[in-house]
């Protein structure tokens, strides 16, 4: 073997389970131009690339996990026993569910990819929380990434519209904000009362706009109307997006870690979110607020797409890290 290909080999047998984050947010702005091409008549050959790419980037993180899998399960055994990243390995379901959403167009795939998703996901939600309950764990282990296996429920509703029974997505909906509300006290307590978070977990803030975003499109789902509840989720969702962007400074400087894809999937969700509800109320304040969150979110997918693309071409990314 070639000292190329030993490197290559090398490279996959530290692929992060973090990737998937990638499919989240190419996920979520394919859902957001689906629903734009809606509401504001954006071609629809738009979502339809960008569902093309989402499903292209799926197959190739789940193929180079799969490998990393069989050359080096020790590390996948680390990572699924990892405080932290144990959480991410949601983001897998979670990219199967929001693949089944933007596939619901062809019923046999759709449907395929929900009932996979929402069984991958139900495990994880019984295996991470067991984790936390059976291991010893600081406050300073917690982050909003917390909020991915078990608030993650709440994209089943989402994606299980007209796949399943309101009972059955009801139950996933409640799992999802009963974990929201326990974990957001655990997380900000951490935040306000103890040290910062490291620099490359700061992206993970933008975490806190996707369960109320994501909970009010569930709510709808579920049998909610464009009620008071629904209205406080979504009110919610935006004053965290507005509190991050008045402390814009703060993410101005970070340095590059795979986890600026946190950034994405919540800006995406909340569009969504604001598009449904000026569907829902024909307040016009609704649909420009959807419109600056439609740019907004596409310009950090496009930026983190190229800086990824860029530390993965500098070799600085699938590295051993701590």
């Amino acid at each position: 073997m070639d000292h190329t290909a030993i490197q290559s080999e090398s490279r996959i047998a530290h692929f992060p389970i973090m990737f998937f984050a990638v499919v989240m947010g190419f996920g979520g702005i394919s859902i957001a131009y689906f629903k734009a091409h809606e509401v504001l008549g954006i071609p629809l050959l738009v979502f339809e690339g960008l569902r093309a790419l989402t499903s292209l980037l799926f197959l190739v993180i789940f193929s180079l996990y799969t490998i990393k899998f069989l050359i080096n399960q020790a590390g996948v055994k680390k990572e699924f026993s990892h405080p932290i990243r144990i959480n991410f390995f949601a983001a897998f379901s979670i990219a199967l569910l929001l693949l089944a959403i933007i596939w619901k167009s062809v019923p046999s795939l759709g449907g395929s990819l929900f009932w996979l998703g929402a069984g991958v996901h139900t495990f994880l939600t019984f295996y991470t929380v067991s984790f936390w309950i059976n291991n010893n764990f600081e406050i300073t282990h917690s982050n909003p990434a917390w909020f991915i296996p078990i608030v993650g429920n709440l994209i089943v509703p989402v994606a299980g519209d007209g796949m399943a029974s309101a009972t059955f997505l009801g139950y996933y909906f409640a799992i999802g904000i009963f974990f929201w509300v326990v974990l957001f006290t655990v997380v900000f307590y951490r935040i306000i009362f103890h040290n910062q978070l490291p620099q490359k977990f700061m992206p993970t803030l933008f975490i806190f706009i996707a369960p109320p975003a994501v909970g009010f499109l569930a709510y709808l789902k579920v049998g909610g109307g464009f009620d008071l509840l629904a209205q406080f989720l979504l009110n919610l969702a935006l004053f965290f997006a507005f509190l991050l962007l008045f402390m814009y400074k703060n993410f101005m400087k970070l340095q590059f870690f795979i986890s600026w894809w946190a950034f994405t999937f919540p800006m995406a969700a909340l569009t969504i979110a604001l598009l449904v509800a000026y569907e829902k109320s024909h307040e016009a304040v609704y649909l420009h607020l959807g419109e600056l969150f439609l740019l907004f979110a596409t310009l950090l997918v496009a930026g983190v797409s190229v800086k990824t693309l860029r530390h993965i071409y500098k070799r600085e990314i699938c590295v051993i890290e701590e």
